[in-house]
């Protein structure tokens, strides 16, 4: 996250897809000792393995019911939208200051992640999907 800040520019394509794939980042330290630090610590970190969770969850539960293919890549795509958008929404929470708006941005920012990353799921899912039939 700190290499992606510092050396990309927001305002370029190519430096705004490097800051959305850093978006669920995992931290190893608080950035000062406040409390609002460790509540973010706990947040990202929480966050990321949310999402794993959800995402592995979501591809379990339907993928039973898809063949493989265009289905599998849909499959994987939305699988990481709505695991992002939710472990954002649970993890909004965490940090100083909650609100229900803060949240429901937090997991606008968390589905826009999976709208511009997930392809990359889907593809793995379609594929993967369509080797097993």
């Amino acid at each position: 996250m700190e290499w992606v800040s510092r050396h990309t520019s927001s305002d370029s394509a190519w430096g705004w897809f490097l800051r959305v794939l850093t978006w669920p980042r995992w931290a190893f330290g608080p950035v000062d000792g406040s409390s609002g630090a460790m509540r973010r610590l706990l947040a990202d970190d929480l966050r990321a393995l949310l999402l794993i969770l959800f995402v592995a969850l979501i591809l379990g539960v339907v993928s039973k019911a898809v063949t493989g293919g265009a289905g599998g890549f849909l499959l994987g795509w939305s699988a990481l939208i709505f695991g992002s958008a939710l472990a954002a929404f649970i993890t909004a929470f965490i940090i100083s200051d909650p609100t229900f708006v803060g949240a429901l941005q937090a997991a606008a920012s968390g589905s826009a992640y999976g709208l511009f990353v997930g392809w990359i799921v889907g593809a793995l899912t379609g594929t993967a999907k369509g080797a097993g039939s």
